[in-house]
């Protein structure tokens, strides 16, 4: 089915039923993590790339199975909602060929032992990986343990982690000497190919050292920086979707601004991504610093603040001149130190108002404000240390923590990779509790006086907003 488009979203037409336009194609892209958010970027850049009809994606839902049948019911097919200020746009993306539930262990094994199979790419979030503060797996945690447990008593055993799902795929592609296969991790985490080539590694070591020289010899991993706002959909998304002519169950909303940025050894081939608009560089980093801490940051503060302050989405939150200042604080702070041309990175801060000011797209603060514990080392810390270097408070991002020690502490649900003992140390009379939370993120941080009593009066400042 060609592109549909729409600046009303309604049409007079009765909802067709979503078809192709030519046959599944073959597969020969996995994908980890089907949701909203793949839908959204990997397979729309491959649905865009000039050679996508020979890159077919298998994809394999991370937990609940709902999902995955809804789009086999309609031959893996989905309408993509690119949601701009002033109207809609929809088209189908054709680029799934299967959509695997997540208890569908024995066809995640038949693909990754397939050689027309080159890559696997991943959404499964930051907490994913099971990593510990030093990057390394923690074999000590209890699901990553039961499954390292499951895969010495038998190879083809269901697991349920990411890394444990990841080297049981390259166990069968061992097995069955189907060559060269690339990792393409595309979770917000600095260095991402590196972090999650480390988990693979410590797990296959810890699994069978043989294993892991194998993956050390034909498995490479990609550094990706992703970037495109997709919220979960709701029923009022699915209803514009049929307004525009289009009978699907589970469409993706998303904005129209999209990037991808990789670096790395495809050992196996890819698609051409870089011609529907990915960028291939020699180095992520700068580009990676520049999403996480502007955007990412920006997201996290926005959050903690916003729903604090009684706002529901980022659009909400922006609009009000309180959290808008305090992001603009924080991106003074943080933009001295992303290592790009200071004019690109006022245009990156201006196209980020716009973005976020975007009525149309109901990013809801609540699920930005999950795992606040992985996200803030990541997105703040390391401007607070910067500044702190550099002999200067770093006010903006000791606000971000600080608005996040208020979230712990008040009546809001925290969703969180570490949600009880987040919850334990904010508990209590505020100047301790502020030292404990620090002493989460990083424990030289919490020894930091100046830090400390910043945090400490700016969460009374955010509690009085």
């Amino acid at each position: 089915m060609t592109a549909t488009s729409s600046t009303s979203g309604a049409t007079s037409a009765a909802p067709v039923a979503l078809a192709r336009t030519r046959p599944r194609p073959p597969v020969r892209h996995v994908h980890l993590g089907l949701g909203s958010f793949f839908r959204a970027h990997q397979a729309w850049y491959t649905h865009h790339a000039p050679d996508g009809q020979a890159w077919g994606i298998a994809a394999w839902t991370g937990r609940r199975p709902g999902l995955a049948r809804s789009l086999e019911a309609q031959d893996a097919l989905y309408t993509l909602g690119v949601r701009g200020p002033d109207g809609d746009r929809f088209e189908v993306v054709e680029s799934l060929a299967e959509a695997r539930a997540a208890d569908d262990h024995a066809s995640w094994l038949r693909h990754l032992a397939d050689p027309d199979v080159a890559l696997v790419t991943t959404t499964v979030t930051e907490a994913g990986y099971a990593r510990r503060a030093d990057g390394g797996l923690d074999l000590d945690r209890a699901d990553v343990r039961a499954d390292l447990e499951a895969l010495r008593a038998s190879p083809a055993a269901p697991v349920r982690t990411a890394p444990a799902r990841l080297v049981a795929g390259l166990a069968a592609r061992r097995r069955a000497d189907a060559g060269p296969l690339t990792l393409v991790p595309c979770d917000n985490l600095p260095g991402n190919g590196a972090a999650v080539a480390r988990v693979v590694r410590d797990l296959a070591d810890a699994l069978d050292p043989a294993l892991a020289a194998w993956v050390e010899a034909h498995v490479t991993s990609v550094t990706t920086m992703v970037d495109r706002i997709t919220p979960e959909p709701t029923a009022e998304d699915v209803a514009r979707v049929r307004a525009a002519g289009l009978d699907d169950a589970v469409p993706v909303v998303t904005e129209p601004f999209s990037e991808w940025v990789l670096a790395g050894t495809f050992a196996a081939g890819r698609p051409a991504w870089d011609a529907a608009g990915a960028l291939v560089v020699d180095d992520v980093e700068p580009y990676e610093q520049r999403k996480l801490w502007l955007l990412n940051g920006a997201h996290s503060l926005l959050a903690y603040a916003g729903l604090a302050r009684g706002r529901t989405t980022v659009a909400e939150a922006i609009a009000d001149e309180t959290c808008r200042s305090w992001v603009e604080e924080w991106w003074d702070e943080a933009s001295a130190h992303v290592p790009l041309p200071q004019p690109e990175v006022a245009a990156y801060r201006a196209a980020l108002l716009e973005r976020f000011a975007n009525p149309r797209i109901r990013h809801r603060l609540d699920q930005i404000a999950a795992d606040g514990s992985l996200k803030l080392p990541v997105r703040v810390l390391p401007t607070l240390r910067a500044e702190r270097e550099r002999g200067r408070l770093g006010a903006g991002a000791s606000r971000v923590v600080a608005a996040w020690v208020h979230h712990l502490r008040g009546p809001l649900p925290v969703r969180d990779a570490q949600a009880e003992a987040a919850r334990a140390a904010a508990e209590g009379p505020l100047a301790p509790a502020v030292r404990r939370v620090l002493g989460l993120l990083d424990p030289a941080v919490a020894e930091d006086e100046t830090v400390v009593a910043a945090v400490l009066a700016q969460v009374e400042e955010v509690g009085r907003s």
